[in-house]
């Protein structure tokens, strides 16, 4: 069986500095908010090339903390890719804010700038970005399309670690940029971790606040804050993944290269663009049989994932709260299929998977 992801597998060649790592942490005695947090803050902001990174718990927290942090109107209009992982959405209204969705590219899973004049109304405050399955969104006109209206810039890059366009890392280009350390993420930690960059010095100021209570002195409360701060345990574990990063990018590069290379016309691959370096946390192609498609890899041994099934506008929790039709997703929704293409996935399984889907192509026929 090829597995679509085994996190024990992509964190074998990583074991002996993850137990040192974690015998430093508990040999230290300070386990929150201590040295390992500190220098993993500085080594990842150095990495995204941001100023600032604030730990937080988990990539939700980041983005709730972020948009909180801009002091928006209560009830502004956010505007935020109609596809993107339910997440994005939530911390928008839990953030107090509505979410308006515009619509993606159909061939990169994407927001499209060319959508977003359409969905602006005086009321709008902020637009949330969502950098998917690894591909940076096309950010010179979303970025001038916030300035030129004077609306805040927050990049959810929950799956964008080391992800570039025009040369400059995702979560750069905002005010905030907000990064899941989930552990099937390109950087992923040993259990729910996130993290904020800014190079924005008052927005990390008050993040640093908020983050923990509201207070950076003990029981001095400045603002309605959070228990929200990153683990000294993960904040060890993501200093030895972070060395790695670079190469487990690679890898996965090279995986996407094979797929590029072996993928039949019948299925629609991701795009590459010259300006987009992807750093394919996901590889999703487009099939109009998915579900059979998936069900015969499965019988051939091969597990995939789907992302997502159900679009946010069709979601019970979003009742009341998101309006309108959005086809493109529904159409992406209903098409997209992940394939294997993990720290752990070999060049040998990627051409036996792309082999059974040139045979599906022969076998399979429409319903």
């Amino acid at each position: 069986m090829i597995e679509y992801e085994k996190l024990s597998q992509s964190n074998a060649s990583f074991m002996d500095e993850l137990e040192a790592a974690a015998a430093r942490v508990i040999r230290s005695g300070w386990y929150v908010l201590g040295h390992e947090v500190k220098e993993f803050e500085g080594e990842f902001a150095a990495y995204v090339g941001a100023r600032h990174c604030i730990g937080v718990a988990n990539g939700l927290d980041a983005l709730v903390l972020s948009i909180e942090a801009l002091d928006l109107p209560a009830g502004s209009e956010v505007l935020v890719a109609s596809n993107t992982y339910i997440a994005t959405i939530l911390a928008i209204v839990r953030a107090g804010h509505r979410p308006v969705l515009v619509e993606p590219e159909l061939e990169t899973f994407n927001m499209d700038a060319a959508l977003l004049p359409q969905a602006l109304t005086a009321n709008t405050r902020a637009i949330c970005v969502t950098h998917l399955f690894g591909k940076p969104c096309r950010m010179d006109g979303i970025a001038a399309f916030a300035r030129e209206h004077s609306l805040r810039l927050v990049e959810d890059c929950a799956q964008s670690h080391g992800a570039r366009f025009g040369g400059r890392m995702t979560g750069t280009f905002g005010d905030a940029g907000c990064f899941s350390f989930y552990p099937t993420k390109n950087l992923g930690a040993i259990g729910d971790a996130g993290a904020i960059v800014t190079s924005d010095d008052a927005l990390a100021d008050r993040l640093r606040y908020t983050r923990n209570y509201g207070s950076k002195q003990k029981y001095v409360n400045r603002y309605v804050g959070a228990n929200s701060r990153l683990d000294e345990l993960q904040a060890a574990f993501l200093r030895v993944k972070l060395r790695h990063l670079d190469a487990l990018t690679a890898h996965k590069r090279m995986l996407a290269e094979v797929y590029f290379d072996n993928l039949p016309d019948s299925v629609a691959k991701p795009v590459c663009r010259p300006d987009e370096y992807d750093v394919f946390h996901i590889y999703g192609i487009r099939h109009p049989r998915r579900d059979a498609l998936r069900q015969y890899l499965l019988d051939q041994g091969v597990k995939t994932e789907i992302h997502y099934p159900i679009p946010p506008h069709r979601q019970e929790a979003m009742k009341g709260i998101l309006h309108g039709d959005y086809p493109i997703a529904d159409a992406l929704h209903a098409t997209e299929l992940s394939l294997p293409v993990s720290v752990g996935c070999q060049p040998d399984e990627v051409r036996r998977i792309c082999e059974a889907i040139r045979d599906y192509a022969k076998v399979g026929s429409p319903d």
